[in-house]
C-alpha cells in the first residue's frame, strides 16, 4: 500500500476534477442545444423579420456547426471568458460578479443557522437517545427534509410578512438604505459604514430567506451529528471518560463530537457548496437578487452563454470546496492519503 505525500494527493485530486468539469460542460452545452426554444426568437420575438433573425444568429455564432460552437466555448472557458449574455450584451462574468455577493451572504447566514441547530441539537439528541428531545429531533429532521423549500418559504412569508407584518416579504434592502456599497455583502458594508439602522434593515430582509434555507439544511446536519455522535458514545474510550466522572460537556463535545467530526465536516463542507449552488428556489421565492434568480431569468430567455457560464461557475465552486475538504481531511486523518 502506497502512502501519498500531501502535495501529490492535492495534485491527484485536481487532475481527477478536470475530466468531471469537462464532461459537465459538454452535457450542459449539448442539452441546451436540443431542448425546445430558440434564443434568438426569445430575444427578438416571434414577429421579427427573417433577415433580422438571421443577422442576430450570425452575431451570436449560432449559425456555426454545433461542434465548432462547442470548441469555441471551451477555448473561451480556458482563457477565463464565460461568454457574453445574449439578452444584455454584457460579459457573463461581470453579471455573475454583481450577483454573487447576494448569494454568498444568504448562503453564509443560512449555513450558520443550520450549523447551530444541527450541531448542538444533534449532540444533545445523541446524549439523550430515545428520550423526548431525541424523538422531537428525529421528527423535526424528517419533516424539514421532506418539506419543499419554496413551500416552507411561502408559509413563513404568509405568517411573518403578511399576517404579523414583522418582516418584509422579499427583496434585499429597502429603497431608503443609504450605506455605501463596498463589498456587496450588505451586512459587512453596513458595519463598515457604521450605519446601524441600515444594518437592522439588512437583517430584517435577510431573516426569512436565511431561516427558510437554514432550517431545511439543518435537518441534514442534525441527523448526521446525532447518528455519528451516538456511534461515538458507544465506544470504550467515551464510556471510560464517563466512568471517570468527567463533566457532560467534556465527554460529549470533547470526546464524542470531536472524534465524530471528520465525516460530519465532509458532509457540512459539501452542503455549503451545494447550498450556494442550490439556493435557486429560495432566491426566487423571496425575490433575492442572487445568482439563483439570475439563472432562472436566463433560462426563461434561453440565454445560452449566461446559463452555461452560471453552471460552470457553480461547478468550479463545488470542485474547489470539495478539494479543500479533502485536503483538510488528509491533514486531520493521514489514512485518507493511503
Amino acid at each position: 500500500m502506497i502512502i501519498l505525500s500531501l502535495k501529490s494527493y492535492i495534485i491527484t485530486r485536481i487532475i481527477l476534477a478536470l475530466p468531471m468539469i469537462f464532461i459537465l460542460l459538454a452535457v450542459i452545452f449539448f442539452i441546451l442545444r436540443i431542448i425546445p426554444g430558440d434564443p434568438v426568437l426569445a430575444i427578438l420575438g416571434g414577429k421579427a423579420p427573417i433577415e433580422v433573425i438571421q443577422q442576430k444568429r450570425h452575431e451570436l455564432g449560432l449559425d456555426k456547426p454545433v461542434l465548432i460552437q462547442f470548441f469555441d466555448y471551451i477555448k473561451g472557458i480556458m482563457t477565463g471568458n464565460l461568454g457574453t449574455s445574449t439578452l444584455t450584451n454584457r460579459p457573463v462574468f461581470e453579471e455573475l460578479k454583481d450577483r454573487f455577493p447576494a448569494t454568498l451572504e444568504l448562503t453564509i447566514f443560512s449555513f450558520l443557522i443550520a450549523l447551530i441547530i444541527g450541531l448542538f441539537w444533534g449532540a444533545e439528541s445523541a446524549w439523550r437517545k430515545d428520550e423526548g428531545l431525541d424523538i422531537v429531533a428525529r421528527v423535526y429532521s424528517l419533516l424539514l427534509y421532506a418539506i419543499p423549500v419554496f413551500w416552507f418559504g411561502l408559509i413563513l412569508q404568509l405568517v411573518f410578512a403578511s399576517y404579523l407584518r414583522w418582516l418584509p416579504v422579499g427583496g434585499r434592502i429597502p429603497a431608503s438604505a443609504e450605506f455605501k456599497i463596498v463589498t456587496g455583502l450588505y451586512v459587512l458594508d453596513a458595519i463598515l459604514s457604521k450605519d446601524w439602522h441600515g444594518l437592522i434593515d439588512v437583517f430584517r430582509y435577510l431573516a426569512l430567506p436565511s431561516i427558510t434555507l437554514g432550517m431545511v439544511i439543518s435537518s441534514v446536519f442534525l441527523r448526521m451529528v446525532r447518528n455519528n455522535t451516538v456511534l461515538m458514545l458507544s465506544k470504550d474510550f467515551v464510556k471510560a471518560a464517563r466512568a471517570r466522572g468527567l463533566r457532560k460537556k467534556i465527554v460529549l463535545y470533547g470526546h464524542a463530537v470531536r472524534n465524530a467530526f471528520v465525516p460530519i465536516f465532509t458532509i457540512m463542507g459539501m452542503e455549503f457548496a451545494i447550498l450556494l449552488a442550490g439556493a435557486i428556489l429560495t432566491e426566487t421565492t423571496f425575490s433575492w437578487p442572487g445568482i439563483g434568480s439570475y439563472l432562472v431569468m436566463k433560462i426563461r430567455y434561453r440565454d445560452f452563454p449566461a446559463i452555461q457560464g452560471t453552471i460552470v461557475f457553480f461547478a468550479l465552486f463545488i470542485v474547489i470546496i470539495s478539494i479543500i475538504i479533502d485536503i483538510v481531511n488528509a491533514l486531520v486523518d493521514p489514512r485518507v492519503r493511503y
